[in-house]
């Protein structure tokens, strides 16, 4: 349990939070790249508490404050036109650096124009997703993840609405323990139709279904490291004295994680906070294979989530589409196959902002109590004029690669090796270069997973 204060030092991003200064630290996805496909390249965002309006210019990209500096008329109605976004108030014109082109309403002699600025962040494109920064100062460097270090046509970006606060969110994604009751499927599936499903398909190194794995193996003993880019976790289920599930994902700091899809997928998902009481997943499949089947994914999740705003179908109004004899005969939750849908629930059911104070911690939960740790020393990292971790220049950020993933059955004893090496021979066969770590020590102990 935590002090009520402690809940909201964690959980609140407005622009004076605590939180918020930590968050604006860093590039936050503010859009899929498809959200300005269209004839009219303008939208509006919130993003960490604040209204602003996202467009393509013959510049770029833009993004400035919501509000017209004229009389604060909303610029989210305004008309590309002139090389940048005007008003529809009084025809004031922006370019995407927020400086003032035109301010046609006044006579020609006016040297108002000149005075004027909205406040502008930058944008850049990557994997997908529009990125923004807020804060001050020169931008950090991206990482060199794998999601952004592969070709368009061997990643795609989606992304979906959660009703709640983003670390509760966040949390159901570093929790190893969940997948094996809110993920529970009472029969298998042909994993050979698993494509584009997250724990649909079979573990690597075999043919056994994950729904299988997860259902009969609900202990699993979990591992936490810290790591340069924030955590990895290690959840291990041993299946019987020579074989253990070895399930390898990470926390990315500071709202990320990296996990693996299937044999040839990773998941880089973001939690990002639209404001304190909603968030956005923004998540990019990279596949270490072949390209990526754009057309398969996009619709197999516009099955459950609704254009422009991205919202599910199945939520809180509908009970998230529970039935109860299906709960009864075929999932654990009785709301369907969809593993969004589950997540969806437990995360919109603890409340828009969890109360903390009445949670009782377990060991299954030490990733979450170890990442709270973590979010707090960097919050007064921040408050003490320090740069936190993943504040990166481009010196150092070729330094965070990757970062590996496993979801596979190897040895019980050497399974510290095992993930490393499937991960390596995965990296080295890609068609793209994807980075490949060192050679796994040979000197590595080889523990089994109880050890």
């Amino acid at each position: 349990m935590m002090s009520q204060e402690q809940n909201d030092l964690i959980t609140r991003v407005g622009p004076k939070t605590p939180a918020g200064k930590l968050m604006r630290m860093y590039w936050q996805p503010a859009a899929l790249v498809d959200e300005l496909a269209g004839e009219r390249p303008i939208k509006p965002v919130k993003l960490l508490g604040e209204d602003f309006v996202l467009f393509r210019g013959e510049q770029g990209y833009g993004l400035l404050d919501r509000d017209c500096p004229h009389r604060g008329a909303d610029l989210a109605f305004g008309r590309l036109e002139g090389g940048g976004l005007r008003c529809a108030f009084h025809g004031w014109l922006f370019d995407v650096n927020g400086k003032c082109l035109e301010t046609p309403a006044e006579p020609k002699s006016s040297k108002l124009c000149a005075g004027v600025k909205q406040r502008a962040y930058p944008v850049v494109e990557k994997g997908g997703i529009l990125w923004a920064y807020l804060g001050e100062g020169e931008a950090p460097a991206f990482p060199e993840l794998d999601c952004f270090a592969a070709p368009g046509a061997y990643t795609f970006a989606f992304k979906g609405l959660f009703e709640c606060n983003w670390l509760q969110a966040l949390e159901v994604g570093i929790d190893p323990a969940h997948a094996s009751f809110l993920h529970r499927f009472f029969e298998d599936e042909d994993t050979s139709a698993a494509y584009g499903k997250q724990f649909r398909g079979a573990s690597a190194g075999s043919e056994l279904p994950m729904t299988k794995i997860l259902r009969e193996y609900d202990r699993p003993i979990i591992n936490v490291e810290s790591t340069e880019y924030g955590l990895r976790l290690v959840a291990l289920r041993e299946l019987d004295d020579g074989r253990t599930h070895v399930r390898v994902t990470n926390q990315v700091f500071p709202h990320g994680f990296v996990i693996p899809m299937s044999t040839e997928m990773t998941i880089s998902q973001w939690h990002v906070p639209v404001d304190d009481e909603n968030c956005y997943w923004y998540a990019i499949f990279t596949s270490y294979t072949k390209p990526v089947d754009k057309q398969k994914m996009r619709d197999q999740r516009l099955e459950l989530y609704e254009l422009p705003d991205y919202k599910s179908r199945k939520n809180r109004s509908n009970d998230y589409g529970f039935d109860p004899h299906e709960q009864a005969h075929e999932t654990y939750t009785g709301m369907g196959a969809d593993i969004n849908v589950h997540d969806q629930w437990a995360v919109e059911s603890m409340g828009k902002i969890q109360d903390r104070t009445r949670e009782h911690l377990g060991s299954s939960d030490k990733a979450i109590i170890a990442y709270r740790k973590l979010l707090r020393q960097e919050i007064e990292k921040v408050a003490g004029g320090i740069k936190p971790l993943m504040f990166l220049n481009a010196e150092n950020a070729r330094s965070i690669q990757g970062p590996g993933t496993m979801d596979g059955i190897g040895p019980t004893r050497g399974w510290e090796t095992y993930w490393m090496e499937v991960d390596v021979a995965r990296r080295r066969g890609a068609p793209w270069a994807a980075t490949v770590p060192n050679e796994t020590p040979a000197t590595a102990p080889r523990l089994s997973a109880a050890e």
